[in-house]
């Protein structure tokens, strides 16, 4: 079920990130991010991003509608695309590989299980769905949600799964036998990605609220980091004891550091600024 993509010429040089929506951090401490207007991929190296993949302009071709991006155990870029509804594993050649043979709605966000397994939201089905990394089956439906835009892995291998809508919680925990079980918060305006800390502290991004959300543990929802620098948060993964956020209406990545809630200019048009 494999498909190969090769690196597109572009129509202009990039030259700095354009609409970065995404962003995940390998065990080597390598950063990647998902850029819908480039669009493809960035590896960011000392602050400074150059190209990991150049997907092309022409929909319906790998990574032109990238949505989600992360990173496996292995260090193997895994990314999701709208624009051909499939899930792509990309390697440093530059290839993309299919994963889920385009039987992906809209993948909004994807988590990496502890043995691999790759799971998927999938906004448009309203759907959490499996798929093993080597794309040797079709994508396996684990659990109905209504509005699936983040996920994270918890430690006795289930998902949290943040929703958009749902009324009576939006964090949800979804089993890998398919239940689902809500866990709290309807403070959310538009939730895009949450990341679960050791302790069980989350954070989301929330692109209407303009803020990151702290939720404690057995807590309430508290609106931890907002206003300038940040604009409209999206991205948002773990980078050691700090935070990566991307904001692509400022088309810059920001750290947070965990303890302090301090934001600074990890990469990015502010940084170019400065």
């Amino acid at each position: 079920m494999s498909l190969f993509a090769t690196v597109a010429v572009a129509d202009d040089v990039p030259t700095g990130l354009r609409y970065p929506i995404g962003v995940a951090v390998s065990a080597q401490s390598d950063v990647y991010v998902a850029d819908r207007k480039l669009p493809g991929i960035w590896k960011i190296t000392a602050g400074k991003p150059t190209v990991y993949f150049q997907a092309s302009k022409k929909f319906r071709t790998p990574l032109n509608a990238i949505r989600c991006i992360a990173v496996d155990q292995a260090g193997r870029v895994i990314a999701g695309d709208s624009a051909t509804r499939d899930v792509y594993r990309i390697d440093d050649q530059g290839k993309a590989t299919s994963l889920a043979g385009g039987q992906i709605g809209i993948p909004t966000a994807i988590a990496i299980g502890k043995d691999g397994e790759i799971f998927v939201a999938d906004l448009d089905r309203q759907q959490i769905c499996s798929l093993p990394s080597d794309g040797t089956r079709q994508p396996k439906v684990i659990a109905k949600v209504p509005a699936p835009r983040g996920l994270a892995v918890i430690p006795d291998g289930g998902l949290l799964v943040l929703s958009s809508t749902n009324p009576q919680g939006q964090i949800l925990e979804v089993s890998l036998d398919g239940k689902v079980s809500v866990k709290g918060a309807t403070s959310f305006g538009m939730p895009h990605k949450i990341v679960r800390m050791d302790d069980g502290t989350l954070f989301v991004t929330d692109n209407y609220q303009r803020c990151v959300w702290k939720v404690p543990s057995g807590g309430m929802p508290e609106k931890w980091v907002t206003g300038a620098p940040l604009d409209r948060p999206v991205g948002l993964c773990r980078m050691g004891d700090q935070l990566l956020v991307t904001d692509p209406h400022l088309k810059t990545v920001f750290t947070v550091g965990v303890a302090s809630g301090k934001v600074s200019v990890f990469s990015g048009g502010l940084a170019q600024e400065n």
